[in-house]
């Protein structure tokens, strides 16, 4: 049976690169100088979903690179499935509608693969999701001793005929639901005749203490003018994305 250090450095690399960023840091890394010195080169192209685009990072010191795509945790983010994956908290006046791009007093979207948006009726609609950290494949460790940075972001609108109001809520949880860290805008309220674009409201957390676990997302609205139907805020594209 042939040796594993016998394999050529770039095999090597290559079956490296399907461990998760966090096994390489905390278990490869310390195998032997040799493993360390690969999973430290910058150009170590991680394939696992929880690694991260080049994004520098240091722990116990240690400076390391890792590649991949940042996974969105927001499941239905825009409406494809109607309310799947969403729980919704309040529904009020002719209660939450998924609507279809374009429609009429609406501003196109920045993304053109954007096909659909939630949209809020003249009572208070609210609607929320609970993403957990350790099912989605984050290690307790990472999370506590790294605390890599959790990016939320949201994009919301108006029709141009009629005022509007939105807000986004999102905390960080632990184990037993307690709050440990939380974002919320104030209330954002567009006026009549508003220029109907959509506009992002972002926030990163960082620094964030040991023993998060969820990521609760709230994001509701409602019309200012009480006319029955969809005249209030749409909101759509929402994620979640955490660098490890």
């Amino acid at each position: 049976m042939a040796n594993i250090e016998a394999l050529p450095e770039q095999v090597l690399l290559k079956i490296l690169s399907y461990i998760p960023a966090g096994e390489l840091v905390l278990t490869c890394r310390l195998v032997c100088q040799h493993w360390k010195k690969l999973v430290d080169r910058r150009d170590i192209k991680v394939q696992h979903k929880r690694s991260l685009r080049l994004k520098k990072k240091e722990y116990q010191g240690t400076v390391y690179y890792c590649t991949s795509a940042i996974k969105n945790l927001i499941k239905n983010p825009c409406g494809e499935e109607e309310f799947a994956f969403w729980e919704l908290t309040s529904n009020g006046g002719d209660r939450w509608k998924v609507e279809d791009f374009p429609k009429d007093f609406r501003k196109p979207f920045p993304n053109p693969e954007i096909q659909k948006y939630f949209v809020t009726s003249y009572g208070w609609c609210e609607k929320s999701q609970l993403i957990n950290l350790i099912s989605e494949g984050f290690e307790a460790e990472i999370l506590d001793n790294i605390q890599p940075p959790i990016t939320v972001r949201d994009w919301y609108a108006g029709r141009h005929d009629c005022g509007f109001e939105y807000e986004l809520h999102v905390e960080l949880l632990s184990e037993d639901m307690s709050k440990i860290q939380e974002y919320k805008t104030d209330k954002i309220r567009g006026p009549q005749w508003n220029d109907a674009k959509w506009r992002e409201v972002s926030n990163t957390f960082t620094n964030y203490g040991p023993g998060v676990r969820y990521v609760k997302f709230t994001h509701g609205g409602k019309d200012s003018k009480w006319w029955a139907g969809w005249y209030g805020s749409r909101v759509t594209n929402s994620s979640v994305t955490i660098e490890q």
